[in-house]
């Protein structure tokens, strides 16, 4: 059986961030497991635009050399502002060739605790122990489904993670549920695609995002109230860019931040394409039940719609417990809030040598982590951790 120090699970921006810099460390048996990019490839709609801006998309590598700007030169292109998705995507197979480039694609079908460290099992049965786990799996499993949608057929309703081809809902009725921006974006790709859309928000307006750019005219004073990541609403948006700062909070005040930084929004660059699309204000669906093919759907104002697809942008609702390789004796013995785990400051679980990153570590560290920008804090503090545990220890 193959015995390593660190196994990374998962493939995406925080496993590949966190696999660059651990491969720093001399002597450290690592392995990294996971189809790379594979979340943004398949369960992003095809034409989407990242929202984020480009200071917030690089991922993290110990020498900050392999950054969107590197890549452009390495293609000898500009990268358009927003990002396309298929640019960002390029951008992290080619951070993969060039930091991670030993990386194995078969996916770990389950976790078990031993007395010094871990057994996992792949899916194809190949087995190996790992002092140390680190997870950094994605937010795929979190998809959240409004009750009255579950186990109404697919032909009917998806949720917009599901599927990435827009072009599918041509000429078709097609109601969007939700007020983000995955929501927002895939209403104005679907219509794009020649499909008939509606969107559905229980919030009285859209919140459309853009003030730091208007602010930008004030110079230094837009410095002190927004960061470069552009994640929140004023001075909010400075905290939540230093992870650290947040313990320094009541709990109340660090849930409340995150609420406010992670609000649905739009980016404002969509409202154009937004000037032949309806949207329903301050509504919510009440019952949906198929007809004829259709799903009809009615309104809490008793109107009714029947749609040939519902798309529900909904988004993420963070429960470690869905990820299909923590068995429920692991999971159990993990303690956690609403579903995130609670993490030291290495990111270490309340079991010893398990680490999460990504999405599940924002109860600790704020909502930088659910963005790429992210990756920089969680990669150099998680391998600081781990170096120094090597070098006292004489390994992982």
């Amino acid at each position: 059986m193959t015995r390593v120090d660190v196994t990374v699970l998962g493939a995406g921006p925080y496993g590949l961030a966190a696999a660059a810099h651990l491969n720093e460390i001399r002597g450290l048996e690592l392995r990294i497991f996971g189809e790379p990019m594979e979340f943004w490839k398949s369960h992003m709609p095809e034409g989407m635009l990242l929202r984020s801006p480009w200071e917030a998309s690089h991922i993290s590598d110990p020498q900050t050399a392999l950054t969107m700007e590197a890549y452009g030169r390495n293609i000898g292109a500009d990268i358009p502002r927003p990002i396309p998705l298929d640019r960002f995507v390029e951008y992290g197979l080619w951070f993969q060739r060039q930091a991670v480039p030993g990386i194995d694609r078969r996916r770990i079908a389950r976790i078990e605790k031993e007395s010094n460290g871990f057994h996992l099992t792949l899916s194809d049965g190949d087995q190996i122990r790992s002092r140390r786990v680190v997870v950094a799996a994605g937010i795929g499993p979190f998809a959240r489904w409004p009750k009255l949608f579950e186990g109404l057929p697919s032909e009917l309703v998806t949720h917009a993670s599901d599927r990435s081809d827009v072009r599918r809902f041509a000429r078709k009725r097609v109601v969007v549920i939700g007020a983000g921006q995955s929501a927002l974006e895939s209403a104005a790709l679907i219509h794009e695609a020649g499909g008939a859309v509606e969107v559905i928000i229980r919030a009285p307006d859209v919140h459309w995002l853009g003030w730091r750019a208007r602010l930008q005219k004030l110079g230094p004073i837009a410095k002190l109230l927004y960061s470069p990541y552009d994640i929140g609403p004023p001075g909010v948006s400075r905290i939540v860019a230093v992870p650290d700062a947040m313990k320094y909070f009541p709990r109340s005040v660090q849930d409340a931040f995150r609420r406010r930084a992670l609000r649905p929004a739009g980016a404002r660059w969509l409202v154009n394409r937004f000037k032949d699309i309806p949207i329903s204000k301050g509504r919510f669906v009440e019952s949906a039940v198929p007809i004829g093919g259709k799903l009809r759907i009615r309104l809490d104002d008793g109107s009714s719609r029947d749609a040939d697809h519902v798309l529900l942008g909904t988004g993420f609702a963070v429960d470690v417990t869905r990820y299909s390789f923590l068995p429920s004796e692991l999971s159990r013995e993990l303690a956690q809030v609403n579903g995130f785990p609670k993490l030291t400051k290495s990111f270490e679980s309340s079991i010893s040598g398990l680490h999460f990153l990504g999405a599940p570590s924002s109860w600790n560290f704020g909502p930088l982590m659910f963005f790429v920008c992210g990756t920089d804090f969680a990669a150099r503090r998680l391998t600081r951790h781990i170096a120094t545990t090597a070098s006292r220890n004489g390994s992982g």
